[in-house]
């Protein structure tokens, strides 16, 4: 466990006692501490890292096998209020928001003007009057004056735009295979109706007024559950102690294992302002409607990548048998050469596959899956392969 959690993220670390007084808490924070929680800093919160009933290896497997429940409730949540809500959106990001259906949600990323990701993002357009935006925790502080700072500019130019923070709402995430059985007896949505990145509002656990949107960060099926704080340790305790599913608390370890496997990035870590979408993978999120309208920062960068088919690097999965799993920053190298061709952004011991694993940048020229390079740890090196991501099978459902 020491060596995983070591290694799953530079981010997390222990709380000094200096950093527990300024350390933002969730609404859920003394649940966490009676329920074994170890606590640790990440992104300015004081967040559960692991719980005394499970090692963090021990709670990455239960993820996949059963059903997790994870406190993501330091994330920013807000609303954006307008006519001209969606308009304003898509000159933020470029997805195509106006061609989702109501209540449908997507991955995007807020683009810099050198395409560049100034962090990623999911909008769904609700069926109310408002777009529903959730983002990072760890870039709250520039997230939200970008919004509103965005907004107000839109104000004056006679547009009608409002950003609206959910300042202490919680959101938790009910993540694995038996998420479906735990919590369909307990509420009124019909979760065979309710696909991948699509949300809906309903009662659960006898608690009203729940956004619940089909998403997670783990690459099983899940959900992420937006409820007024009052409520959020009543809910989990129900969620613990029901007979229907066998659900355990999982803290950031097995957060960030799970979503190595799956491929997913961690912000900070494997994209960032000088890394485009398309560099990371990610092209994706880049709408093809938008592709043709641009109108978002960078769009001539990064839609000029997709049409030149050139860019410089490529974010690639690796795989190592044995040895120390591959951690952030660590050079990859050309064994045939000795020259550097990247880097490693994340990398752990996968529980599930018994290996390390890591993902990072090389040389486009570099990043054919089967490739050996080499990760200078300094005094020592180890062997690895490009691998295709993500490293575990993804579980999302989408009614097929």
């Amino acid at each position: 466990m020491a060596l995983l959690l070591k290694t799953c993220s530079a981010a997390v670390h222990r709380v000094s006692a200096q950093q527990c007084r300024f350390a933002s808490r969730t609404c859920l924070f003394d649940f966490h501490k009676s329920k074994g929680g170890k606590m640790v800093d990440f992104a300015g919160w004081e967040m559960p890292v692991q719980y005394s009933d499970l090692s963090i290896a021990d709670s990455t497997i239960h993820t996949r096998k059963h059903v997790s429940i994870f406190d993501v409730s330091h994330m920013l949540q807000s609303k954006i209020f307008g006519r001209d809500r969606i308009a304003f959106m898509e000159s933020l990001i470029p997805a195509d928001i106006e061609g989702l259906s109501n209540d449908q949600g997507t991955l995007s990323v807020f683009t810099n003007d050198k395409g560049g990701i100034r962090d990623d993002l999911i909008t769904t357009k609700t069926s109310g009057d408002h777009l529903y935006v959730v983002t990072n925790a760890g870039c709250i502080d520039k997230d939200l004056p970008y919004m509103q700072t965005n907004a107000e500019q839109w104000r004056k130019d006679g547009r009608d735009v409002t950003v609206t923070p959910l300042h202490g709402r919680a959101l938790i995430a009910v993540q694995g295979p038996e998420m479906v059985k735990l919590l369909q007896p307990q509420t009124d949505i019909d979760f065979s109706k309710l696909l991948f990145m699509h949300s809906a509002i309903g009662t659960v656990f006898g608690i009203p007024d729940c956004r619940v949107t089909r998403c997670g960060y783990t690459g099983e099926d899940g959900v992420e559950i937006s409820m007024p704080p009052e409520k959020a340790a009543e809910f989990v305790e129900k969620l613990l102690t029901s007979s229907a599913a066998k659900a355990k608390m999982a803290g950031l370890g097995a957060r960030d294992a799970l979503r190595l496997e799956a491929g997913l990035c961690l912000y900070g870590n494997d994209i960032d302002e000088q890394t485009t979408p398309i560099e990371a993978g990610l092209a994706f999120v880049v709408a093809k409607k938008r592709r043709q309208t641009k109108g978002f920062p960078g769009a001539d960068i990064i839609v000029g990548q997709l049409e030149k088919k050139n860019w410089p690097k490529k974010r690639v999965g690796l795989i190592a048998e044995g040895g120390r799993a591959p951690r952030g920053h660590l050079p990859l190298v050309d064994p045939m050469d000795n020259a550097s061709v990247g880097f490693v952004t994340s990398g752990c011991p996968s529980p599930c596959l018994k290996k390390n694993i890591a993902m990072g940048y090389v040389d486009k020229s570099h990043s054919t899956v089967g490739r050996e390079l080499v990760v200078d740890f300094g005094g020592k090196r180890i062997t690895v392969k490009v691998a295709k991501m993500p490293f575990v099978p993804t579980q999302y459902y989408t009614g097929k």
